[in-house]
């Protein structure tokens, strides 16, 4: 590794500063993955410690009004099962999460007006009675909706960008606007949730520099939680023969995520250990600091298939418990019994 990389990766630890150009600069040499992840590390450690953080995911609708050339639950996909979970089920699956010990749940859905708003407050409230944080990751709502969820109980937000390269964005995304998501996230941030977002690595006709950007944005708008996975095609979307995102790739862009954000949530993804087998662990090795296991039961786990071979599907939620922390604490690390809210270093 050359003295000049060495030097951006020093300032990228010790100043949480980057050009775009250094960004770049990491992003397209093989030879300091190492180094980079280990620097991600120290800062993890240094300013959200070495508790890693769970959280209760819930796939309660892979029903979906958008058609993400990406995404298996695009609407124009004939080859899924659709579901919709009635409110009573998805609050009895957090009920029985909270057992467990989980603190914290998202709840995940398609994008779409698949449940009233009577129903998604109902939901939220009920579950905010078990004393714990709520994450919704239902799409683009109007900003009474982002309020009144808000109003009931929802402390965080996830609205993935996926990709901050307009022109690419719209291609990906028919009948979307790249506006519209970004205002979103700006009103998310407005009302005071905790904000989430994310991209996706290795999209055609992505560049380093669209991804450097993408890091760039994260700062910019102040995000509180930044999930980072590589793109896996899926064979009933548009993007079937694509060659996909790399692993190695995936794990730089959260690193150095880390090291220019390095009080953010940032979760090791599933899709991670989708590519590796050792890939959540060696993404918490390497900045982050959340694990999401499914706490979804019976078949909707293999219903909702956003990418090809998503792991853990036949496991039950108590296994998944069970398996995460032994797979933590082999790392010298412990599970947070908190809520694992942003604590913001100034």
């Amino acid at each position: 590794m050359t003295s000049a990389l060495k030097e951006i990766i020093n300032k990228a630890e010790n100043t949480h500063e980057l050009t775009k150009d250094e960004i770049v600069e990491l992003f397209a040499n093989d030879e300091i993955t190492q180094e980079l992840c280990k620097a991600a590390d120290r800062v993890r450690e240094k300013y959200v410690g070495n508790e890693v953080h769970l959280r209760g995911l819930i796939e309660f609708s892979n029903i979906c009004i958008k058609n993400c050339f990406y995404c298996g639950l695009r609407r124009d996909n004939k080859n899924i099962k659709r579901y919709r979970l009635e409110p009573e089920v998805i609050i009895d699956f957090a009920t029985k999460a909270s057992s467990y010990g989980y603190k914290t749940f998202v709840l995940q859905s398609g994008e779409g007006n698949i449940y009233s708003l009577e129903e998604m407050l109902y939901i939220i409230s009920e579950i905010k009675k078990l004393d714990v944080a709520i994450t919704l990751s239902v799409g683009e709502k109007t900003e009474e909706e982002y309020i009144a969820y808000k109003e009931a109980g929802a402390d965080r937000f996830l609205l993935r960008i996926e990709t901050t390269d307009k022109e690419l964005y719209q291609k990906l995304h028919p009948g979307m606007s790249h506006e519209n998501r970004i205002n979103c996230l700006k009103t998310i941030k407005k009302h005071g949730y905790e904000t989430g977002t994310g991209c996706l690595i290795g999209l055609p006709n992505q560049t380093l520099e669209s991804l450097a950007d993408d890091i760039l944005f994260f700062k910019e708008i102040g995000a509180d939680m930044v999930g980072v996975g590589p793109f896996i095609p899926n064979e009933d979307t548009p993007l079937s023969f694509e060659t996909g995102g790399s692993f190695e790739l995936a794990l730089k862009v959260m690193a150095i995520t880390r090291l220019l954000l390095p009080d953010i949530n940032i979760p090791a993804t599933t899709a991670m250990e989708t590519l590796n087998s050792q890939g959540r662990l060696i993404a918490l090795q390497s900045g982050a600091n959340v694990v999401m296991p499914n706490v979804t039961e019976g078949e909707y786990r293999d219903l909702y298939k956003l990418y090809p071979g998503k792991i853990c599907i036949n496991d039950t939620p108590a296994h998944c418990r069970s398996c995460i922390t032994g797979k933590i604490q082999s790392i010298g690390r412990t599970v947070s019994k908190e809520c694992g809210f942003r604590k913001q270093v100034r």
